[in-house]
């Protein structure tokens, strides 16, 4: 039996073949510092820093790529942003279904004055736009949300927000760690001002990666947090203040960013509509055989177009930890237990502190291996309803 992979909203798994070659001939046929010398070989390594901001630009649909800041994933885009807009006070407006990438610079933040407002979202995690309305105050600096939770897999209304934060004249700040790649994000037409995405997920590229588009004139708002060397003006002993160079100080992950820009023409090959359709029809059908399984409770949307290919579950009588090990050791099925680093989502579908079974389900994923998947289930569940416990293998 071939181990199956349903934790690729982690990190996913496997990449496609033109990223582990981009990685590899960057390895061994280039292998040049970028922007730091004159010879062929370091022009060859800008020229890939280049054409991947190209590709992401053109899968957000950005004009300028040189808004686009390499970082090393989404997190440190997002710290980057938030402190930028956040540091010195002032309100920020956020969900209830955040990832601690956000929850805890925003909690660091409120030690030293700023004001968090929290909006509730519904049991399954969705959001209705009118009570973000309903928290914008005079002194609200942004709005920062997820466009798909990491729990759940729930799809956040982020054209309708960003809309509102629009209206306001308020910056808007998504994270789009679960949905870069899966869904389609228009930075234009979603009104986003700034968007933190990560490389290793469903961008396909490796881990090490990510960024964060900054609206041009959005700068003056957040202030690099790190200065050094960025191989232009090195007669200053000032930090640049020109886009991209301003925020990307020190020796780049260059044969990273050289893989994530092959798993981004991957999804633009494929096509975005593609690669959607394809991963709500494996959850459908997860869902779908789900729904006969007694004893097994689904958490999120029920249906299967509302959400991501991420699926929450517990089974009555048995911890998560329990279920994700049985998987683990009998039936090669990998999967996530706890609480996925978004307690504050937890507390909101009424899982915390235990947590749930988390399948992500990718690109890659078969029909095969959703049919074994609910079979493993259904075994679990039918053998904790005649004992009342999980037998351990």
């Amino acid at each position: 039996m071939e181990p199956v992979y349903f934790d690729n909203a982690a990190t996913s798994w496997p990449k496609p073949g033109g990223t582990i070659e981009a990685i590899t001939r960057y390895n061994s046929v280039v292998g040049g510092n970028p922007g730091r010398s004159g010879h062929r070989l370091s022009v060859e390594a800008g020229r890939i820093m280049l054409d991947t901001r190209d590709l992401l630009a053109e899968l957000f649909n950005i004009g300028d790529p040189f808004q686009i800041v390499f970082q090393r994933n989404a997190t440190a885009a997002l710290n980057l942003a938030i402190f930028g807009l956040a540091g010195n006070g002032g309100h920020i407006i956020t969900s209830g279904m955040e990832h601690n990438s956000v929850m805890r610079p925003l909690r660091c933040l409120e030690k030293n004055g700023a004001q968090i407002t929290v909006v509730p979202c519904s049991e399954k995690g969705e959001l209705d736009p009118d009570l973000v309305r309903k928290a914008i105050r005079p002194d609200t600096r942004a709005i920062i949300m997820t466009h798909a939770s990491n729990v759940t897999g729930t799809i956040m209304p982020v054209k309708e927000v960003g809309q509102i934060a629009r209206e306001q004249g308020i910056p808007f700040c998504v994270d789009s760690a679960q949905s870069a790649g899966a869904l389609p994000v228009d930075v234009e037409a979603m009104n986003i001002s700034l968007l933190a995405f990560t490389g290793h997920k469903s961008l396909f590229g490796p881990q090490g990666t990510g960024g964060l588009y900054i609206k041009k004139g959005m700068e003056n708002l957040v202030p690099p947090r790190e200065m050094g060397g960025t191989g232009s003006r090195s007669e200053f002993e000032e930090q640049p203040d020109f886009m991209p160079d301003m925020y990307e100080s020190g020796t780049p992950n260059t044969i990273g960013i050289a893989g994530l820009g092959a798993g981004v023409d991957f999804i633009l090959k494929q096509g975005i509509e593609n690669i959607r359709r394809r991963e709500v029809s494996i959850t459908r059908q997860f869902l779908e055989g789900a729904e006969e399984i007694p004893g097994i409770k689904i958490f999120g949307p029920d249906k299967a177009q509302e959400r991501t290919s991420v699926v929450s579950f517990n089974i009555e009588g048995a911890s998560p930890s329990e279920v994700s090990e049985r998987l683990d050791e009998e039936f090669l099925i990998m999967s996530r237990p706890g609480l996925h680093c978004a307690p504050s989502a937890h507390a909101t579908i009424g899982t915390f502190p235990t947590g749930t079974v988390r399948f992500s389900f990718g690109y890659f994923t078969s029909a095969g291996q959703i049919d074994h998947a609910l079979n493993a289930v259904r075994q679990i569940a039918g053998e904790i309803s005649r004992t009342g416990r999980i037998a351990m293998p």
